[in-house]
C-alpha cells in the first residue's frame, strides 16, 4: 500500500484527512463526468481545509491518495475492476486496476490511519434477502473498521429497514446530521428514524473521542447527511421508477453484485438524469461535511 506524500505528511502532523472512494468515479458516473466530479470532490475537501485521499488500486498497488495521472486512469480506463475487500489481493497480485467500494475504501483508509471517509450511499440488505441472503459486504466491513463514514444513508433501492437492523446488530452507531430521519440516498427521508441526532461537527467529534475513551473505536460510525428536500428526487417518481427497475431486473435474471449497478443505471435513464444530478449533489455535500468533521476531530 502506498500513501501519497501529502496524505502521509498530514497524518503524521495530525492534520485532517478525508478518504474518498473511487467506484463512483469509475462506475457510478457517465464517462464524460467522471474526472470532473473526481476533481470537484477533492476541491471541496480542500476548501474545508482537509487533505483529500482518493483511494484505488493502480497497477496492482493500493494507493491512498491519487495524483492527477491516477485520477485520470481510474476515470477513463474501462478495465478498472469494481474492487471489494475480498478482491484487493487478487487485483494486486495480477497487477490490475481497481476502483474501491465503500467497504474496501474504508478498509484501506483505516489501515492508513484515516479517521473520516465521505461517500454517497452505503450498500446494505437487498430487497428479498430472506430468499437470496443478498447483503452488501459494506456492512460486515463497517463492523471491523473504526472510521466515521459520512453518507446519505443507504441506496434507496435496498431494504432500508433491514439494513438499519443489521447495523444495530453489528454494533455500528448511526447518527443523523441535523435530522431525526434516516435519509434514503436520493430522498431526504427513507421513512425510518435515526437512533441518534447530532447538529454540529463538534458533536460528531465528541462521539469519536468518547469511542476511543471507551474502547469502542473498532467499529464505524455512520453519519447520515440528508439532501435538502428542495434537492431530492421527486418521491413519487422515485418510487415508481425503482419498482419498475426491480421488475426489470427480475425479468432479466439480474442478481448478486450486478443488481445495484443495474438498478442505478435504470433509475438514471428513467428519471432523465435527475437521479445523477442528485447523486453528484449529495456526494459533494458529504465531502464538505466530512472535511469539517475531520477538522473538528483533529
Amino acid at each position: 500500500m502506498r500513501i501519497a506524500p501529502e496524505v502521509a505528511d498530514a497524518l503524521a502532523a495530525g492534520r485532517p484527512v478525508v478518504a474518498l472512494e473511487s467506484t463512483l468515479i469509475a462506475h457510478g458516473l457517465p464517462p464524460e463526468r467522471r474526472l470532473e466530479v473526481a476533481r470537484e470532490l477533492e476541491t471541496v475537501v480542500r476548501a474545508g481545509e482537509a487533505v483529500p485521499a482518493t483511494i484505488a488500486v493502480v497497477g496492482g498497488e493500493a494507493r491512498v491518495g491519487l495524483d492527477e495521472d491516477g485520477l485520470a486512469l481510474i476515470a477513463s480506463d474501462y478495465d478498472v475492476v469494481k474492487c471489494g475487500v475480498r478482491d484487493l489481493a487478487v487485483v494486486a497480485a495480477r497487477g490490475g486496476h481497481g476502483a474501491t467500494t465503500v467497504a474496501s475504501t474504508a478498509w484501506l483508509a483505516a489501515r492508513a490511519g484515516i479517521r473520516v471517509f465521505a461517500t454517497g450511499g452505503l450498500g446494505g440488505v437487498h430487497r428479498g434477502a430472506r430468499e437470496t441472503w443478498d447483503e452488501s459486504a459494506d456492512l460486515e466491513t463497517l463492523a471491523q473498521v473504526g472510521i466515521a463514514v459520512v453518507c446519505s444513508g443507504v441506496k434507496s433501492i435496498l431494504d432500508v429497514g433491514a439494513t438499519l437492523e443489521r447495523l444495530e446488530t453489528l454494533g455500528v452507531a448511526v447518527l443523523g446530521y441535523g435530522t431525526d430521519r434516516f435519509p434514503g440516498f436520493y430522498l431526504s427521508d427513507s421513512g425510518f428514524p435515526v437512533p441518534w441526532r447530532v447538529d454540529t461537527v463538534e458533536e460528531v467529534a465528541a462521539v469519536l473521542a468518547a469511542r476511543s475513551a471507551l474502547g469502542t473505536e473498532d467499529r464505524a460510525v455512520v453519519v447520515a447527511n440528508p439532501l435538502p428536500e428542495s434537492e431530492q428526487l421527486d418521491p413519487v417518481l422515485h418510487d415508481r421508477v425503482v419498482e419498475a427497475g426491480l421488475a426489470a431486473a427480475d425479468a432479466a435474471a439480474v442478481s448478486g453484485k450486478e443488481i445495484t449497478p443495474f438498478l442505478l443505471d435504470w433509475v438514471q435513464r428513467e428519471t432523465g438524469g435527475a437521479s445523477l444530478e442528485a447523486n453528484v449533489k449529495l456526494v459533494l455535500r458529504n465531502a464538505a461535511l466530512a472535511a469539517r468533521i475531520a477538522g473538528a476531530a483533529a
